[in-house]
This record gives C-alpha cells, sequence and structure tokens, in this order.
C-alpha cells in the first residue's frame, strides 16, 4: 500500500529571530487560506503535529473530520538553545564564527546547549520512520521548516546544502510517498 506523507508548516508567528522551541502561536486568521489548504488535504487522512502550539492550533484548524493523533515533541522544530529568540546580528556580534559555521556547514555544529541539523535529521527521521510504520495510506503532519526539510532529507537521501536550498512557507504542503521502491519527493512547498 501507497503511503503518501503530507507535511505542512504552521501558520506564521511573525517572529523575526531563531525561534525552535519557543512555543509562540501561530497566526490562523487568514481564514480563506486555512479552508484552501484543508480542501487540499486528503479528508481520510490521519492528522499528527509538533507538540508547539503553532503546530497543534495549525493542526487543530485542519482537523475537522480527520482522525487527531497525539501530539510528537520528536516533530518539533531545531532547538537554537541559547540562540532562541535572538537574531542573527545579535549572535554574529558575540560569536560570528560560530553562527557562520551553523549555517554555512550544517551537519555537527550546534547552537550552546541546542542541536545540531545532524540531531535534527536524525530525530525526524526516526519520528517519520516510527508514523509510517504505524499508519498507512495518508497522513497528515503538522510540524516546522526544519523538521520539514529534514523529513524530505531522510527520505530522499539530498545532502543538508541541498535540503537546506528549499523554501517552506507557512501553510505550504510538502508531500513525501513511500511505496515498495522506497520513498519519493512528490511535491515541495506547495501553496494552495
Amino acid at each position: 500500500m501507497m503511503t503518501r506523507l503530507w507535511l505542512v508548516r504552521h501558520g506564521p508567528t511573525h517572529a523575526k529571530s531563531m525561534i525552535g522551541w519557543t512555543d509562540l502561536p501561530a497566526d490562523l486568521s487568514d481564514a480563506a487560506q486555512i479552508a484552501r489548504l484543508h480542501a487540499h488535504l486528503p479528508a481520510g487522512a490521519v492528522l499528527q503535529s509538533s507538540d508547539l502550539i503553532r503546530a497543534t492550533a495549525t493542526a487543530d484548524a485542519l482537523a475537522q473530520g480527520r482522525h487527531r493523533l497525539q501530539h510528537d515533541p520528536a516533530l518539533r522544530e531545531i532547538h537554537f538553545g541559547a540562540w532562541e529568540q535572538r537574531s542573527f546580528a545579535e549572535i554574529d556580534a558575540e560569536a560570528p564564527d560560530h553562527i557562520r559555521a551553523f549555517w554555512e556547514t550544517p551537519g555537527d555544529v550546534a547552537a550552546p546547549d541546542g542541536e545540531s541539523w545532524n540531531d535534527l535529521r536524525a530525530r525526524i527521521g526516526a519520528a517519520i520512520t516510527a508514523l509510517t510504520q504505524t499508519h498507512q495510506g495518508d497522513i497528515i503532519v503538522v510540524a516546522h521548516f526544519g523538521a520539514i526539510l529534514a523529513a524530505v532529507q531522510h527520505a530522499t537521501g539530498i545532502s543538508t546544502a541541498e535540503a537546506l536550498s528549499h523554501k517552506i512557507d507557512n501553510l505550504s504542503v510538502t508531500r513525501l510517498d513511500l511505496g515498495p521502491s522506497g520513498w519519493a519527493l512528490h511535491q515541495i512547498n506547495h501553496l494552495p
């Protein structure tokens, strides 16, 4: 049986700083965009989200009769640690080599008390594997920018640089299909 993973980025927070595990709400005031997204997603899908409020509220807005699974903290955004809620400019003024290495050579470099890209990719890969082993058919996951790109990298095997070259807009859909021959990227950053 084909499993189709519909990855939805949560509604916008309007934050202008690094927001990973900080629990900011989503702006879900664009009812027309939410309605288009709801109509685009399969009605019979199971629905799971990260446990952060911006993802849970977005998932709640899309639930409308879909079977809602328990929130999963493993689907959170990358943890920016001591850099949470700080701007690139602020951190660049204090630790320019560190923050540049974090963004320019992502992999094992982590923010102080935070996660590296490789940590995020391993966490998301394990969560996606567990989810697709438990559920088949259509699965909607409401998550975050980094989590969605980590899922794409996990499924397709592309490089970190290639994964991070993609744009993932708020309330966009990225679809990965899992069939007998493995994963395939069906669409990325689709805005219904």
